[in-house]
């Protein structure tokens, strides 16, 4: 009951009652009912901070998630721990009504949304995808569709690589889900392969020695796996032997540090113990006319 003997509406509840007693019940009620809302929202989302948000760092922390993917995470957290104070405020204050109607006008708003935004809800889940799945992190060397680079950002839309030739390339995330990505550095070595290719009537065995030596003289390429020659192509110039070796903690300017290194020792002991290494060669039959006369074709590399 007001100060006046009238009945109050439920609106503003016990702050309305006291209110009352110096303000009409006109006034009374809706400034009780604000006043409500305003406290209840304010203690429920402090509440909210202080628990929820810690709660949720420390799952995301077992997880493994990094820094970079918890961040936005706790963003989402503490949007919906303000969704959700301001929807009890609501409630306590006695916006009943008012309440219904918001939520049906943020149904409707979400169906349009939705809509107009799949590319960009597509992307999203998709960021969501790689934070959880991790098929990479901020710093690898990623290969995808022909392209390749540097991951340095990811956020919950689009990835950001920075290419070999130093171009910033913003890549949407559905890009990087639908297909498949290459990861050479995700694990702590990486397996690399290259082509030797000798004459015919070069010695293999000597060959096959030489690309083992110079295998093992250097330090980047582990002992164990040990490097390994086998036989894998017969060219219309050359044999095929392919070298594959192990490098540890790789990265990409390690891996073609490494390879050329590597490479240019073993084309420097193949010239140094007169082993060919043949490039295509093509052999004209016939004649030519030379100021009338005619000329038999000779061997032209």
């Amino acid at each position: 009951m007001s100060a006046t003997g009238l009945p109050l509406q439920t609106s503003g509840g016990f702050v309305a009652d006291w209110l009352s007693q110096f303000l009409p019940a006109n006034y009374a009620v809706p400034l009780g009912a604000a006043i409500i809302f305003v406290v209840v929202a304010f203690l429920v989302w402090v509440l909210g901070k202080a628990t929820v948000v810690p709660l949720a760092d420390r799952v995301f922390e077992r997880r493994g998630l990094e820094a970079h993917a918890r961040r936005p995470l706790r963003r989402i957290v503490g949007v919906v721990v303000a969704f959700v104070a301001i929807a009890f405020a609501f409630a306590l204050a006695g916006y009943g009504n008012i309440l219904t109607s918001l939520a049906t006008i943020a149904a409707a708003a979400t169906l349009a949304i939705g809509f107009a935004m799949q590319d960009v809800i597509a992307n999203f889940v998709a960021g969501v995808f790689i934070y959880t799945d991790k098929p990479f992190k901020i710093g690898d060397w990623i290969e995808w569709d022909g392209n390749s680079g540097i991951v340095e950002d990811i956020s919950f839309r689009v990835s950001r690589v920075r290419t070999f030739d130093n171009e910033l390339l913003t890549v949407p995330n559905s890009a990087l889900t639908d297909g498949v990505i290459k990861n050479p550095v995700a694990k702590d070595k990486l397996r690399v392969q290259f082509l030797f290719g000798v004459g015919y009537d070069d010695d293999i065995d000597k060959a096959t020695e030489i690309i083992v030596e110079e295998a093992e003289k250097r330090d980047d390429i582990l002992d164990d796996p040990g490097v390994s020659v086998r036989l894998t192509e017969l060219g219309d110039s050359y044999v095929g032997l392919k070298s594959r070796f192990w490098i540890q903690d790789p990265s990409r300017a390690d891996f073609v540090k490494t390879r050329g290194e590597y490479v240019q020792s073993v084309k420097e002991r193949f010239d140094e113990e007169g082993i060919n290494i043949p490039y295509p060669t093509r052999t004209l039959e016939g004649a030519v006319t030379v100021n009338g006369e005619a000329v038999d074709a000779e061997h032209f590399e």
